[in-house]
């Protein structure tokens, strides 16, 4: 039969090897012969055709439907099938996929016809590291067009690898067969990109990279927003819908320095609070609670997803993912936004220091190592068994920042926590020599992850005005908290380790002896003021046989009820901002256990539960007196008494705010009593006891000073003006504020 101008021509011809790479998902760049290709005109008036190629695999028939045909195509080799459509105007029409598959048929559009859904600013961002917004770009983002069937509803997937031979998307939408859906490379970028219409959210999927030595991989997606429930493994498409209720918090947020502003965090890992929790039944209980204890933030041990549950976190996976074990990311969300409703501020434990090493995740991403530091002195850590980040790629130091920004902004958290920094800050930490090399200057610290660290900071700080960033670093390393653009790391706290080993240390002394560890308890004001510092008793002090807080105390049940109290309301007069960690604030005498409740039951025995009323006390009190906050991190707000009383293991000490508030705080770590003991005001007046931990509400002996406390003009201690004789309690911490002056 003649062939006339309204006979479709020959599809366009491609070779048997590309044929073959095609069925097979092996190609670098697929959508050269899948989807729409426009043929050359053969006359300048004649009509104009398309050659549309989709792969199938195991279909029985596949037909391509348009706006006013359906055309039947013709199977070309191993699930690749073929046909010709009219391209009036020499543009391919919009069509849809129908698929047979025995009995069942399944419509769709075809995810070769579309443009790369990453722009090229995108690409020019990730190649120099400076996308702030990374995961809008990489990852599984939902993307919708409108087409003449009406709008296409689907995901885009971006991956980088940038040593794959090939990458394909594989999922439950494809049988987790992907030779379907095989991505595209975007050139020099490392990027590979595919749009998959009709996977929505909830939609489980990995990513299978075909490395340059030949093996397939099957991987989490580095930026999913989502996972399975541990142990499955499988990244899943998130839903990005939810409405935010939080907007006075959030704008109150952006205009307030919250370094300067009253913080009592209390620490909690979420799957132990109370087992059994998702993230909507914290939302109201754990708001509750805290808002009766006066908390006024809570830290999470990390919520990043982590497939191990006794690594408490600290061993992340999917970066980008909150922890699937409570719920979905919306459900944390509310979490979050139920916390901010009531004015509780929400911090998140935050680890970019190293990863495991789980086949299935980040480890040697594309067959090399990707995400990880190539030299094994740099590159995997001695103590944990784990990998460390390759701080000076461009793309890895982006990751990173990137996903410091995307909590603070998708998740309104208010601090990021960062775990570890020593661990990042110095080549040979935990090493010997032999095991690491000297930077280029020939010094041990890691300018690589310095450098990460203060991008990461100042990045922070600009996008997000009102967060914080706090180092937990236990080294003397200088100017942790001083501004980048001064050189320092950029962070806006940095946990005091020093005063907490040093003021535990000391109280695990009997009393008899601790006159000679006076200096313990007395120095660690002489570098309180070098850096902006938070005072942790956190998790690390009560696990792994280090006991709890009440079992490090020496003596009988009264006298470790008694130091705990006291332990508290120094901690809480300390120049610094305080963390604690659940449990502690009922003197639980169990260590922290993650695979159990906290020891509520305790909570019935009066001893328990006067300690936990004396930590929501000082919560209050706390937020009333301005001195005991807003002048943390200057010597003016601090004055020693008298610090030389090692004899009685007695000190003093003033707070002062900017405006004058002041709070005399006396503590007696001997296990008696000071009678008729001669105490240094500040001046003179009338002062009165506004806390005593010996208090028989608290469960103590009730020494106290009922009447005012008159001051004379007798100087004592380290130079004050006037002083007053008043009793002491044994164990105990006084809070005095003055009535007149």
């Amino acid at each position: 039969m003649a062939l006339t101008q309204n006979t479709p021509p020959a599809p366009l011809p491609i070779s048997s090897e590309l044929l073959t790479a095609i069925a097979h998902g092996t190609h670098h760049d697929p959508h050269t012969v899948l989807g729409p290709h426009v043929h050359p005109p053969l006359k300048a008036t004649g009509p104009q055709w398309a050659t549309v190629r989709v792969s199938r695999p195991l279909a029985t028939s596949v037909s391509l439907i348009t706006a006013t045909d359906r055309h039947t195509m013709t199977h070309e080799h191993e699930g690749v099938w073929v046909a010709v459509i009219p391209a009036p105007g020499g543009n391919a029409p919009e069509y849809q996929v129908d698929t047979t598959w025995g009995d069942t048929t399944h419509t769709s559009d075809d995810g070769y016809r579309f443009l790369p859904t990453i722009s090229e600013f995108d690409l020019h961002l990730i190649g120099e590291g400076r996308h702030e917004q990374l995961w809008t770009a990489l990852g599984a983002n939902q993307r919708n067009y409108p087409t003449s069937f009406g709008t296409t509803t689907g995901t885009a997937m971006a991956v980088w690898a940038p040593t794959a031979r090939a990458v394909r998307v594989i999922g439950d939408f494809n049988g987790w067969d992907g030779r379907a859906h095989a991505m595209r490379s975007l050139g020099s970028s490392g990027i590979w990109e595919l749009y998959l219409p009709g996977v929505g959210p909830g939609a489980p999927y990995k990513f299978e990279i075909y490395t340059a030595d030949g093996q397939w991989l099957r991987k989490a997606d580095p930026l999913a927003r989502a996972t399975e429930v541990p142990p499955a493994t499988a990244s899943i498409v998130a839903d990005d819908t939810y409405t935010w209720g939080d907007n006075t918090w959030m704008t109150r947020r952006a205009t307030r320095d919250p370094h300067d502003q009253p913080m009592s965090i209390y620490e909690v890992h979420l799957g132990s609070w109370r087992q059994g929790l998702n993230y909507r039944d914290a939302a109201h209980q754990l708001t509750e609670y805290i808002s009766d204890m006066g908390f006024t933030h809570v830290e999470f041990l990390p919520l990043a997803e982590h497939p191990f549950g006794g690594s408490w976190g600290y061993q992340v996976t999917s970066y980008y993912a909150p922890t699937s074990r409570f719920g979905n990311p919306a459900d944390f969300k509310y979490l979050v936004d139920t916390l901010h409703q009531a004015g509780i501020g929400v911090i998140l434990d935050w680890v970019p220091a190293h990863f495991p090493k789980d086949e299935w995740a980040l480890g040697r991403f594309d067959g090399t190592c990707l995400y990880e530091h190539p030299d094994p002195h740099q590159g995997e850590h001695p103590d944990w068994g784990t990998y460390i980040f390759n701080y000076g790629r461009n793309e890895v130091r982006n990751f990173l920042v990137a996903n410091a920004t995307y909590w603070l902004e998708e998740f309104h958290i208010d601090a990021l926590r960062v775990d570890a920094v020593a661990s990042m800050l110095y080549l040979d930490y935990s090493r010997v020599d032999g095991q690491w090399t000297p930077n280029r200057h020939g010094g041990r610290e890691n300018l690589d992850a310095i450098a990460f660290l203060q991008e990461a900071n100042a990045t922070a700080y600009r996008r997000n005005p009102g967060t914080m960033m706090i180092a937990e670093e236990s080294t003397a390393f200088p100017q942790v908290t001083a501004p980048t653009h001064v050189g320092g790391l950029g962070f806006g706290f940095k946990w005091n380790m020093g005063w907490m080993n040093d003021t535990l240390r000391y109280l695990h002394e009997e009393p008899v002896n601790r006159r000679w560890h006076h200096g313990m308890l007395t120095h660690t004001i002489s570098y309180a003021f070098s850096e902006q510092f938070l005072l942790p008793l956190s998790h690390d002090e009560v696990v792994h046989g280090k006991g709890s807080l009440f079992t490090k105390m020496p003596g009988d049940d009264w006298q470790r009820f008694a130091s705990v109290r006291s332990l508290f309301a120094w901690q809480w007069a300390y120049p610094g901002k305080q963390l604690l960690f659940m449990g502690n604030e009922f003197a639980q005498r169990g260590e922290w256990r993650e695979g159990g409740s906290l020891e509520w039951g305790s909570l019935n025995d009066p001893a328990h539960a006067r300690v936990r009323g004396l930590v929501r006390d000082l919560n209050t009190l706390y937020q009333r007196h301005r001195a005991l906050w807003d002048n943390d991190h200057s010597p003016e707000g601090f004055r020693w008494l008298e610090y030389r009383d090692s004899d009685h293991n007695t000190v003093s000490f003033t707070r002062t705010s900017h405006n004058g508030d002041q709070v005399v705080v006396i503590a007696n770590f001997a296990g008696v009593p000071h009678e008729n003991y001669r105490v240094p005001l500040p001046h003179g007046g009338t002062w009165r006891e506004e806390l005593n931990t010996d208090s028989s509400v608290y469960g103590g002996s009730g020494v106290s000073n009922t009447s005012p406390i008159a001051a004379d003009n007798t100087p004592w201690g380290d130079g004050a003006s006037h002083s007053a004789v008043i009793r002491v309690p044994p164990l105990g911490v006084l809070y005095l504020v003055p009535e007149s002056h």
